[in-house]
């Protein structure tokens, strides 16, 4: 085993899976520590550095959703992925609305958990990058930084989530193009799943609160397609 220098916070209070999930992301070479309720969660969280958060929605003093939202009043960037046993698409959207970035869904395989993560880490914001993506740029008066995880015009400066990112990358990677929602979700969620798609919209609503100080950035909605993102967008 080879490790990977990743922390995880894993906050599971079913005890064998947390045995489970935590021996084998282990074995995948991460760096793990773990609580059973959202109180000590938080505790654990506020005292160390962690690279990704798997939160249960289901737990004891604190659920699931009350803790990341205390957790992104800390972190707006460490990314958080929910396990949820719960199939309604209003909790899955409630986990989006309040910083979520992904969830899976018990049960699960530890293959597909361990796929998300990776996926996760393997850019982190704190990594050098050197590829001709599109990482660094100008959007109207913004400078997105996305190797940062930053959008800012003059003062006003914002700290995106991870999923925050990839989605304004993947808008300005296809400026001024018509995207349907299946390749917006597919290319950035990985899947045209159902829930996903419905909150899709919970993000967008954000990149336009994030843009507004800006009237020439636009994410057109067109309605039964998918979206158009008007702006200047220039490399640097």
């Amino acid at each position: 085993m080879e490790l990977t220098g990743k922390k995880i916070l894993l906050v599971e209070d079913d005890k064998t899976l947390n045995f489970i999930i935590r021996d084998n992301l282990e074995e995948a070479g991460y760096e793990v520590q773990g609580a059973e309720d959202g109180v000590q969660a938080f505790d654990t969280f506020s005292k160390h550095a962690f690279d990704l958060c798997l939160l249960d929605v289901m737990l004891p003093k604190l659920d699931g959703f009350s803790l990341a939202k205390k957790i992104r009043e800390k972190n707006q960037s460490i990314p958080i992925l929910f396990l949820t046993a719960k199939a309604m698409t209003e909790d899955k959207i409630n986990g989006f609305t309040i910083g979520g970035d992904d969830y899976i869904t018990k049960p699960f395989s530890m293959e597909e958990l361990l796929l998300r993560i990776k996926v996760f880490l393997k850019r982190s914001h704190t990594d050098a990058i050197e590829s001709e993506e599109l990482n660094r740029c100008k959007i109207g008066q913004f400078d997105f930084l996305f190797d940062n995880l930053t959008l800012q015009n003059g003062d006003e400066k914002r700290t995106l989530t991870y999923k925050e990112a990839e989605l304004l990358k993947y808008f300005c990677e296809n400026s001024n193009s018509v995207l349907s929602r299946s390749d917006i979700l597919k290319n950035v969620w990985g899947s045209d799943d159902y829930y996903l798609g419905r909150s899709l919209d919970v993000f967008i609503s954000r990149l336009r609160k994030y843009l507004k100080s800006d009237p020439s950035i636009k994410i057109i909605n067109l309605h039964g397609i998918g979206f158009r993102f008007n702006a200047s967008v220039e490399k640097v």
